[in-house]
């Protein structure tokens, strides 16, 4: 005898357009009902997500968090959606509905959200349980201040907010950090300036980080965090 199985069931919009989505990131499509009234469903790895109409009047959500995935290999996956999506929009859709949120090294989550809104976060079956949203206690100063601003660009996907906090936590602890950690909010922030598409604040981020007096041994200790900003433009410039 089988346990339970619960199948979430997410509004459908244009039931078309937003199979046609699923069907793109790879899900097969296992039901497709126009009457007596709009019903699909979608199944991937054993995985199934099922659509239905909202009820008449209702208006939808701009963009609304509707069920979590996990899985074993998040980075595989997200490379695997992202390969999908920029051959059916030519690019990867990074802004509005639909879109896929970026994935650094070592991170465990990602989200995608569908043509209506629906957001799906693929989740790695072994992300930590102690995660500490807003900033960890065993930190402070400007470290601190990092890793609030990670967890609300990685796990959040709140960039607006995390540049926020990078720029007050700099102006704040910049005299007591340490140079590396400096490195570290100004290579944070140039990752963020070029997720929101701001290429002029980006450059100017570059131009500082370039003048920084850090030793070899500094600069291979932020290496990834001043590549992140390169991996993620090129990654939203690749075309099909």
């Amino acid at each position: 005898m089988t346990g339970d199985t619960t199948v979430p069931v997410l509004w459908s919009g244009d039931l078309k357009d937003t199979l046609d989505f699923y069907r793109a990131l790879g899900y097969t499509v296992t039901r497709e009902q126009t009457r007596p009234y709009a019903y699909g469903a979608i199944e991937a790895n054993g995985c199934a997500v099922h659509f239905a109409a909202a009820p008449p009047g209702t208006e939808l959500p701009t963009e609304q968090v509707c069920c979590l995935v996990m899985l074993d290999d998040v980075a595989e996956r997200h490379g695997a959606f992202t390969a999908a999506l920029r051959k059916r929009y030519g690019k990867v859709p990074a802004k509005g509905c639909p879109r896929i949120t970026r994935f650094r090294p070592g991170q465990s989550r990602f989200s995608v959200v569908d043509p209506v809104g629906n957001t799906i976060i693929y989740i790695q079956r072994d992300e930590p349980e102690d995660v500490e949203y807003g900033g960890s206690r065993e930190l402070d100063g400007l470290a601190r201040v990092l890793d609030n601003a990670r967890i609300l660009r990685d796990f959040k996907n709140d960039d607006a907010t995390a540049i926020r906090v990078l720029e007050v936590g700099l102006g704040r602890y910049s005299a007591q950090a340490s140079t590396a950690d400096k490195a570290r909010a100004l290579a944070a922030l140039t990752e963020l300036a070029i997720a929101t598409g701001d290429s002029e604040r980006a450059e100017e981020l570059r131009a500082e980080l370039r003048t920084m007096p850090l030793s070899a041994a500094e600069r291979a200790s932020v290496a990834t965090e001043t590549r992140a900003a390169t991996d993620l433009a090129d990654w939203l410039s690749q075309t099909d």
